[in-house]
């Protein structure tokens, strides 16, 4: 059997985009030279690996038994390059972390810049997506550590999570705009919410969810005047005094121009969770990114006051 990296580099980014144009041209490669890969990888298998049709390609019933033992294949060559790489004591080394876009933007942030400082050598690389991709991706060997907003998976699952921050959702309006609750009263309750215009965050959020289940729950419908927003533009709209929204708590840190109030109970909260392969070793790079992970969410608790606290 002489299959090599490069055909099954090629054969997962096929199965993963569908398409072998697509796929060529995110591996940077000529299409023939990727279609003589997986040409190659099926002749020395034995078998076909695709199905390929003017609308895209499938695995077939070969491919589907291969993929998961392609990735774990080109895992395992990626950490031993990156141990070999990592024997200078840190000079060099990657670490492929994923994050939700609200951690993105708040906890992420932080970790990175304290982690690039201290090791300017390692490169670092981030997957942004929702928590049940990043635990896909996880699995599939593309990342070294996710944080999800998401509850714990089943223990049959190939990783392991831990969690960090328990964190409140809070209502968030312009700073210019008078406050939505009194300092008497200090919080303000889901119906109050919900009569107020708001802007709602993309379905692709973890966050969507939680707040669509709160409302649904209390027989509410939220007055929404703008929908499918990122997070970046959520804060920017609710500043220039669009409407309100509701947020975690550590998304309004060093931001002046937002001011926000607590929910009457029950409060809303997400969990905020470290998850990592079972029964991999981590490498010294990825060690030390977990503790400097666990360093700054304890930061945050510290800065949050009341509306976080650690797990």
């Amino acid at each position: 059997m002489t299959m090599n990296l490069e055909q099954l580099r090629a054969f997962t980014e096929v199965a993963r985009v569908g398409n072998f144009t697509r796929a060529a041209e995110n591996l940077h490669l000529a299409q023939p030279s990727l279609s003589r890969q997986i040409a190659a990888l099926e002749l020395d298998l034995g078998a076909e690996l695709f199905v390929r049709a003017r609308g895209g390609s499938t695995l077939t019933v070969a491919g589907e038994s291969l993929l998961p033992l392609a990735r774990r294949m080109l895992a395992d060559a990626d950490s031993v390059r990156r141990e070999l790489a990592e024997l200078a004591g840190l000079q060099r080394g990657v670490v492929r972390l994923g994050a939700t876009p609200t951690l993105c933007i708040s906890l992420v942030a932080e970790v990175f810049s304290a982690f690039h400082a201290d090791h300017p050598g390692i490169e670092l690389h981030l997957s942004e997506h929702g928590s049940r991709r990043l635990l896909d991706e996880l699995a599939g060997g593309e990342l070294d550590l996710a944080l999800i907003t998401t509850s714990a998976p089943s223990s049959a699952e190939p990783f392991t999570v831990a969690p960090l921050l328990v964190e409140e959702l809070v209502v968030i309006s312009s700073a210019a705009a008078p406050p939505l609750a009194t300092r008497r009263r200090g919080t303000i309750g889901l119906a109050e919410v919900a009569a107020l215009p708001q802007i709602v965050f993309s379905s692709s959020y973890d966050l969507r969810g939680t707040t669509d289940d709160a409302f649904a729950v209390a027989g509410l419908t939220p007055e929404v005047v703008l929908e499918g927003a990122e997070m970046d533009a959520v804060l920017r709209f609710v500043e220039r005094g669009l409407g309100v929204a509701i947020v975690p708590a550590m998304v309004l840190i060093d931001r002046p121009g937002l001011r926000s109030v607590r929910l009457a109970a029950p409060a809303l909260t997400r969990t905020i969770s470290l998850a990592r392969p079972t029964g991999v070793v981590p490498t010294a790079a990825v060690g030390v990114m977990q503790r400097t992970i666990a360093g700054t969410a304890r930061a945050f608790a510290a800065r949050a006051g009341a509306t976080m606290r650690l797990a």
